[in-house]
């Protein structure tokens, strides 16, 4: 198995929407609003994708959206799920790496998210990630009525290190 992560194109909405629905069943995003979201130019999807893969129920494992205005100093991460059966790989990780790294290169000072209160996973990413918890919303997941619980992070700035030296001598 070879996983690639790459820009979202059109053409994986119809995978996108299967995964969308099955992650989020009660509250799962339109087919319309998503498509807007891939097609938009403030937008950057991510998708993790299998393409050797033959079972094309198989093939996506996960895609991840931020919403990062031109010109603005915040954004928002929109959405992430992870496939069933990629999950517990770091792959979720890896996706939330990707969109603060383009939230870097878009120069953003803040990224904020909203999780639902029960998603103890998702919760403890973000808070081993740095997103400090702001604010809740009360039954902000219909028709669950599930809370939901705002994040924020201030988007860290590049780590740069010198090459080691291999030779282990020091000057």
């Amino acid at each position: 198995m070879s996983v690639l992560m790459r820009r979202a194109k059109p053409a994986d909405l119809d995978a996108i929407m299967r995964l969308e629905r099955d992650t989020f069943v009660n509250d799962a995003w339109p087919e319309a609003a998503m498509r807007r979201e891939l097609e938009s130019p403030h937008g950057y999807y991510l998708v993790a994708v299998d393409d050797a893969e033959e079972d094309p129920d198989r093939r996506l494992h996960g895609y991840a959206g931020l919403l990062a205005p031109s010109g603005s100093v915040q954004g928002d991460i929109q959405t992430i799920a992870v496939a069933p059966f990629a999950r517990g790989i770091g792959l979720g990780r890896g996706l939330m790496h990707a969109l603060i790294t383009q939230a870097r290169r878009r120069h953003l000072a803040e990224l904020f998210l909203e999780v639902r209160a029960d998603n103890t996973i998702a919760r403890e990413l973000y808070d081993s990630l740095g997103f400090e918890q702001i604010g809740v919303r009360r039954g902000y997941y219909q028709p669950d009525g599930v809370d939901a619980i705002s994040m924020r992070l201030a988007v860290p700035p590049a780590v740069t290190r010198p090459a080691a030296s291999g030779s282990g001598a020091s000057a």
